[in-house]
């Protein structure tokens, strides 16, 4: 089917007015979304997500309609997956609870942004040569190949090559002046902690969209359902961000789950580009004769995986001690941190969460207390979180 312009446009001006309106009513004014808060946002753009595939699958048909699911659901996966390393970024920079949004915010305008650019950079290479699939599908298995490698807070270090350049550079401050990017210190102007974090943020989509689009890609050929999908997958992941947090240490096999999509979509784009072969030394240059994937089996595939990953996920006893130690070490970290927040009652959570998750680390099975790292530094800093608290109480 083909866009019109028309559609490309309406299109365009209903997604930057869901990013002015994000703006101006949640991010403008720096807070602490509650949870209830974060549901129903996330539900409210989730819902505008499928909605807009309804309309695709009206008025494109039920193959464009596949399509835009398709992407849809894997783009979403994707994005839940990166915002691990989001949480990372700001926990090494000890961004405010409350600025966090918007952090998150220029993290996902920047995406939209860049990956407009690699998606039009990837139609134009699709168009020209043939062969690009066959990139396309290598990357894409490279990456589930590196997904299943163990990763730590460490791999994804928020101390980067382009943040000691601008320290080099620029003249920064190891502090938060609100949610500023410039501040005054000793008379002089000075980059804040705040730019940074959105330049380290900034520049780890860019290596995301690298793993994302061509696996998009590899399930429509689409420009319209790459973008729409692509935008709207990343439209409510803020709220999300608040939403899922203490949940992501749960999913401890989501990168299996993805490794096995990005490796089921590899090989179809594989099997995609063979069927167009045009390279002199594969068959001589003509289309080889192989199975093509369906739309329709993509997005049972998708789904099917990310079901099964979810549950094994939540149902998993080292998944629960994982999520209690990772938490506990998090939230006792926050607590003594003055930095994390000036809100009070944001404080009084994060405390509620540490008792909860003192005590089930108390309960862990034997087998499980092995997975605790540096227990002897955990149990002092958990030490002084309480005595912190009470301090706080008597103050």
């Amino acid at each position: 089917m083909h866009v019109t312009p028309l559609a490309w446009g309406l299109t365009i001006v209903v997604i930057v007015a869901l990013l002015a309106f994000d703006y101006f009513f949640h991010v403008r004014h720096a807070h602490v979304p509650t949870l209830r808060e974060a549901a129903i946002w996330s539900s409210i753009y989730v819902g505008l997500a499928l909605l807009f595939g309804v309309v695709v699958l009206i008025f494109g048909g039920v193959t464009m309609g596949a399509e835009y699911f398709a992407g849809y659901v894997t783009e979403k996966a994707l994005s839940v997956d990166n915002l691990f390393v989001f949480l990372i970024i700001m926990s090494s920079f000890r961004v405010p609870r409350e600025d966090q949004q918007k952090v998150l915010l220029f993290g996902i305008v920047f995406s939209i942004f860049a990956r407009t650019a690699f998606i039009f950079l990837g139609a134009a290479l699709i168009n020209s040569f043939a062969w690009v699939f066959y990139i396309f599908g290598l990357i894409l298995l490279i990456t589930a190949g590196n997904m299943l490698r163990p990763e730590t807070e460490e791999s994804h270090s928020a101390d980067n090559f382009i943040i000691r350049i601008a320290k080099k550079f620029m003249h920064t401050t190891e502090h938060y002046d609100g949610d500023k990017l410039f501040t005054i210190e000793n008379g002089k102007r000075a980059m804040t902690p705040m730019l940074l974090v959105m330049v380290a943020i900034g520049g780890t989509d860019i290596l995301f969209a690298l793993d994302s689009i061509p696996a998009i890609f590899g399930l429509t050929q689409n420009v319209f359902i790459v973008f729409t999908a692509t935008v709207f997958s990343l439209m409510g992941l803020r709220q999300l961000y608040f939403l899922l947090d203490g949940l992501l240490d749960r999913l401890i096999y989501l990168s299996f789950g993805l490794a096995a999509i990005l490796g089921f979509i590899g090989v179809k784009l594989i099997l995609h580009a063979l069927h167009e072969n045009n390279l002199p030394f594969v068959n001589d240059g003509e289309p080889v004769d192989v199975v093509e994937v369906s739309t329709a089996l993509s997005l049972s595939v998708i789904i099917g995986v990310l079901i099964v990953t979810v549950i094994a996920s939540l149902t998993s006893q080292k998944g629960r001690a994982q999520a209690a130690i990772a938490g506990a070490r998090h939230h006792a970290a926050n607590y003594v941190d003055l930095d994390y927040t000036a809100d009070a009652d944001e404080r009084e959570r994060i405390y509620s969460k540490l008792v909860k998750e003192e005590q089930q680390l108390k309960s862990l099975d034997p087998k499980f207390k092995k997975m605790v790292r540096e227990e002897t530094a955990l149990l002092d800093l958990i030490k002084r979180a309480h005595a912190d608290h009470d301090a706080f109480l008597n103050r």
